[in-house]
């Protein structure tokens, strides 16, 4: 029998190899990945102060508390966004024609947002809100 003691090797883990494959990874998931812009509504606020307007007749699209929408204080025929896009396009002349909103408090942001893509859609680019100053309690 061989009773002579062997001896015994030191087990080394080399880690290079792992550490060049999750560099790799990364650089993979760096350039693949795609980032998305996330837009925003670009409003523009009204203004305080008495400024006289232009002599060009502005277009005011009223919205109720139950998303009935008024165009130059005259009810559309329906809710539906279709109807809105029409009425829109129909009284649309120039890039220079602006349009007021004028939506209630308790209108539902889902109608002032639809009023807001349809209309920027139709070609409006001057787009302002109508707000009345706050009473003091």
């Amino acid at each position: 029998m061989n009773f002579r003691h062997r001896k015994k090797r030191n087990l080394e883990i080399s880690i290079t190899p792992m550490i060049d494959v999750v560099f790799l990874l990364l650089i993979f998931f760096m350039v693949t990945t795609t980032f998305n812009k996330n837009t925003a509504l670009q409003i523009t606020l009204p203004e305080s102060g008495s400024k006289e307007l232009a002599a060009r007749k502005l277009l005011v699209l009223s919205i109720d508390s139950k998303s009935q929408y008024y165009l130059n204080e005259q009810s559309l025929a329906d809710n539906k966004l279709s109807t809105l896009t029409r009425s829109l396009a129909s009284v649309f002349k120039d890039k220079e024609q602006a349009l007021v909103i004028n939506a209630d408090a308790l209108a539902p942001y889902q109608a002032v947002v639809n009023a807001l893509d349809i209309a920027g859609r139709v070609g409006f680019v001057q787009i302002t809100f109508a707000t009345q100053q706050a009473t003091e309690k």
